[in-house]
């Protein structure tokens, strides 16, 4: 049920059964007492999914078809992080131009998976809708723009992935087929189109109502040498952690809590959360984004460096600008290779990757044996790694706004999770909402 409910004890208490535009399912408890914040919780309680388990037995060129089907915005995330590692594994390492083809497919999902969270689920908290349907009524342009520039985004993912979701065309060692010069030549007209449609989303999101919130984060995304992160690079943090990515179990640990089934991924040795997604991605390489990108954030307000995720929004529309550009550029210098995909002698090993999903840094492990067969399998999708961070955020959010009605309270702590773009079900169907106050 959704609305008020005043107990008789003094209690009062806020249910949401699901808050929507969100991908998952969950629930958030909020305590107050005597006009003190005493708790929040933020709890998930969708099944175990066991992909883990599944993978286990299968052969490793399995994987990427197997983990596509993880999350139906982010398959190419699931499947480039399984596949790196699986060439990880197995000592092989991918150059020219099937490696260029990866940023042109990674950049095919960024578009409308980023596209998708600005105007259909949180870019109507910014001007009061409860959907974009109803967004769309007053602000029909708006929502055009965001569904033109989604669907040049779906139009690459289909030539590159043969189709836009669950794609099916990449491969360990490569893909099964490599597109055209033609077919990507086709395509650079509506990306110039989605260039302008991309900056009218930069400059648009910079104009909304910001929450004033601000927190020292704990940023972690990879950084690569000289490229804006997807598919490669090292672990870093803003707080001098730089590891390669096969040193990840050694600083990260995935905690049970009690009240959820989902678990929270923290630093050691402290168990403190970290922030991973497009403002850790922007904080720790700003640098490495075209001068000409560079320019536009800081034309919008943007700093190197956003502390307010409620302005992720921008953030997360300066990152489809890029990924734009880079479309682009991959298009403008692309030579077809001699073969669609190298071969990949198995061999017992164990092997790492992490790529930058939409939402941020998805770790995967694998082991297999001599025969590539799976062995042991280890993922960890972005939101499990935002989860605490979220809950603390929440934490801060309703802190200061302990005099506001539970409506009020209700409609800024939806707003502050939407922040992250949660997929709960690579983490579930996100949240009912419980205030309890006496």
């Amino acid at each position: 049920m959704s609305g008020n409910e005043h107990a008789g004890n003094g209690t009062r208490t806020i249910k949401v059964d699901y808050l929507a535009r969100v991908e998952g399912e969950g629930a958030m408890l909020i305590k107050i007492r005597d006009n003190v914040l005493e708790d929040v919780k933020l709890k998930i309680f969708e099944p175990p999914r066991f992909f883990e388990g599944l993978l286990r037995g299968r052969a490793f060129t399995e994987a990427p078809d197997i983990t596509a089907r993880i999350c139906g915005i982010c398959p190419v995330a699931y499947q480039m992080s399984a596949i790196h590692a699986m060439e990880n594994a197995c000592d092989v390492s991918i150059e020219g131009s099937l490696r260029e083809l990866r940023r042109l497919f990674y950049c095919g999902e960024w578009i409308p998976s980023h596209t998708l969270h600005i105007y259909m689920l949180h870019g109507p908290d910014f001007l009061g809708y409860a959907s974009a349907v109803e967004m769309a009524r007053d602000h029909p342009q708006i929502v055009e723009r965001g569904l033109a520039l989604k669907k040049v985004g779906n139009d690459l993912m289909t030539l590159m992935g043969g189709r836009e979701i669950h794609p099916v065309n990449a491969r360990v060692g490569g893909f099964y087929r490599v597109p055209l010069r033609g077919e990507l030549s086709a395509l650079r007209e509506k990306l110039l189109r989605a260039w302008e449609l991309a900056l009218g989303t930069v400059e648009w999101t910079a104009t909304l109502d910001f929450p004033e919130f601000e927190r020292d984060y704990t940023f972690v995304s990879l950084r690569h040498a000289d490229e804006y992160p997807m598919n490669e690079g090292r672990i870093v943090s803003n707080r001098g952690l730089d590891i390669d990515v096969s040193d990840y179990d050694e600083h990260f640990e995935e905690e049970h809590v009690d009240y959820s089934n989902a678990l929270h991924c923290v630093l050691k040795p402290g168990g403190e959360s970290y922030h991973v997604g497009p403002m850790a991605r922007y904080a720790n390489n700003f640098e490495r984004l075209p001068p000409e990108i560079q320019a536009v954030a800081k034309d919008v307000g943007l700093g190197p460096v956003c502390v307010n995720p409620f302005r992720s929004i921008t953030v997360r529309a300066v990152e489809v600008l890029y990924a734009v550009t880079e479309a682009l550029r991959v298009i403008e210098h692309y030579r077809p290779p001699e073969q669609s995909a190298i071969e990949v002698r198995p061999r017992a090993a164990t092997g790492y990757a992490a790529t930058e999903a939409p939402r941020g840094l998805l770790y995967h492990r694998y082991t297999i044996d001599d025969a590539g067969i799976i062995r042991d399998a280890n993922i960890v999708p972005p939101t499990s790694q935002n989860q605490k961070t979220i809950e603390d955020d929440l934490r801060r959010v309703v802190a200061t706004r302990l005099d506001q009605t539970n409506e009020e309270i209700q409609y800024v702590s939806e707003q502050a999770i939407r922040n992250y773009d949660p997929c709960i079900s690579c983490s579930t169907h996100f949240l009912k909402l419980e205030i309890d106050r006496a």
